[in-house]
């Protein structure tokens, strides 16, 4: 660990009050600094901001970085995806065309709709230009001149805030034709949807954008040789641009540092349930489970922790004693058995129904199907059916078995991820929690006492 918690990168609320950010920080990087006022152009500037686009061009005195220098940074810092697959940012650059004669396009994809998560809202919120800078510095080294963040249509304000900050860019001349008196053009425009799930499917996102019904579509193609419109696309997270201008600023082997080997730098984690203190916590890669819980003040009412779910909704969930024994990064979690995804933490105390609580996670997967694929369409109403009359005293001891039997139908089987989002909540309560579930079936009623 290349520094103790106490000395944490930065923390702020997820209900975004300016009141919550501390003000103890080491190497700062994407929420360094911040009042919950001074997302400004004119503050991100006086914070070090488009030092590192100035940098890549030559215009801080130095001799500028060739785009094969810009990736080998962003390959060295290890830095993952941030939106949930954790996919290697530098490779994913690097499979770019960039003699394509072609028009190329960047897309952020800024649909945040993964329930427990809420730090890609607050960055654009609170931060914007270190997104804006991201993508600009990401379409230099991939030879691309438009980009397209689209925005979660559930937070208008966030998307107003980020076009405010697009207009001061503009004027500005980091964005443009021959950006800072250099060769290099970029456009990038701000879309908003309309709060499909779906939406954060990144093909579904390019149909969206396309202005067609957000469905997901077949890979391969791949959006890296036929995107939007049909043209080479890159697609990343918020938090994935966020941090590329402190790599650039500062080399890929101190981000590298940040964090620990193949899980480089910091992560944003949305945390929230059963908490004193739920927020967004910038905490080094690898960071143990246990010193999380503890940033955001242990388990509310000094209740027992039973259960988290640590990568957003669809991620299986882990038991105290597994999670407590591991540390917050791409590899020791799925080694768990779970998956980093998005960052977001959802924690469950002992009075917590898993059979309750995952009658609600079932509802939701079959409300957002978008219905293209049989396994998905079908597959998820029939598990919130299951589940929902498990919860209601209607369960049949056959249930459980039924229960895995559709999920494994279903995990593997459509377009998109969105079944296999469907299906891991499902096995993994089962897993971990059938003595539950089977309590319910035979008894008719909850387990878990209840609490006032």
């Amino acid at each position: 660990m290349s520094a103790d918690l106490n000395q944490l990168l930065s923390r702020f609320a997820a209900s975004g009050q300016e009141s919550c950010f501390h003000d103890r920080h080491i190497n700062p990087q994407i929420y360094a600094g911040l009042d919950g006022k001074n997302w400004s152009l004119k503050d991100y500037e006086a914070r070090g901001g488009y030092q590192a686009l100035r940098k890549i061009l030559g215009k801080d005195g130095g001799e500028g970085l060739t785009q094969d220098q810009v990736i080998a940074t962003v390959k060295e810092s290890s830095l993952r995806g941030r939106g949930g697959a954790g996919f290697p940012t530098g490779l994913k650059w690097s499979f770019m065309p960039r003699q394509f004669p072609g028009q190329k396009y960047l897309v952020c994809n800024s649909d945040e709709g993964e329930p427990g998560t809420c730090k890609d809202r607050d960055i654009m919120q609170f931060n914007p230009h270190i997104v804006i800078e991201g993508m600009a510095i990401a379409a230099y080294a991939m030879g691309i001149n438009v980009g397209y963040n689209y925005i979660h249509g559930e937070i208008f304000q966030t998307y107003e805030r980020f076009e405010a900050a697009l207009e001061e860019a503009r004027a500005a001349g980091y964005l443009g034709d021959k950006i800072m008196g250099s060769n290099f053009n970029f456009q990038l425009h701000a879309s908003h949807g309309f709060g499909a799930y779906i939406c954060g499917e990144e093909t579904a996102l390019l149909e969206s954008l396309e202005g067609k019904k957000g469905q997901p579509r077949f890979k391969p193609p791949f959006p890296a040789s036929f995107g939007l419109y049909g043209k080479p696309t890159t697609i990343n997270n918020t938090e994935t641009f966020a941090a590329v201008p402190w790599i650039i600023r500062n080399g890929g082997q101190a981000y590298l540092e940040c964090g620990k080997p193949n899980n480089g730098g910091t992560k944003i984690f949305s945390i929230s349930g059963d908490v004193e203190r739920p927020g967004n916590y910038e905490i080094p890669m690898g960071t143990s489970f246990a010193k999380l819980l503890e940033l955001a003040g242990g388990v509310r009412g000094g209740r027992n922790l039973k259960a988290v779910i640590p990568g957003g909704s669809s991620a299986p969930v882990l038991p105290a004693n597994i999670i407590m024994d591991i540390t917050m990064d791409y590899d020791a979690i799925a080694k768990a058995g779970s998956m980093l995804g998005s960052g977001a933490v959802i924690v469950m105390d002992e009075t917590r129904c898993m059979v309750k609580s995952l009658q609600r996670l079932s509802y939701f997967y079959s409300h957002e199907s978008c219905g293209q694929c049989t396994p998905c369409r079908e597959g998820t109403g029939w598990l919130w059916r299951m589940v929902d009359r498990i919860e209601n005293g209607q369960g049949r001891a056959s249930d459980l078995d039924l229960l895995n039997s559709v999920a494994d139908n279903i995990q593997g089987r459509t377009i998109c991820a969105l079944g296999d989002a469907a299906a891991m909540p499902v096995r993994g309560m089962i897993k971990h929690f059938r003595h539950e579930f089977e309590y319910h079936v035979e008894h008719k009623t909850c387990m878990v006492p209840a609490y006032v």
